[in-house]
């Protein structure tokens, strides 16, 4: 089997081609971000407020039973 000067002639735009094409795998990268990580945390704290509030009311009721 022989090879002719005008069959290998495409041989190295070939090779290129499939080390281009070798060399354009995704990527995945991992970076820490360049910012801090801000967490908002809108928090409603009204519930412990709200018991305390109930019981001195009961409280100054008991104490008061003629207010209302």
């Amino acid at each position: 089997m022989t090879y002719s000067a005008a069959g290998l002639r495409g041989l190295p735009g070939l090779l290129l081609a499939v080390m281009l094409l070798a060399a354009c795998q995704p990527t995945v990268r991992v970076e820490a971000p360049k910012e801090p990580i801000t967490i908002n945390l809108n928090i409603k704290l009204d519930a412990d407020v709200r018991v305390k509030l109930e019981e001195k009311a009961k409280e100054d009721i008991d104490a008061n039973p003629n207010i209302f």
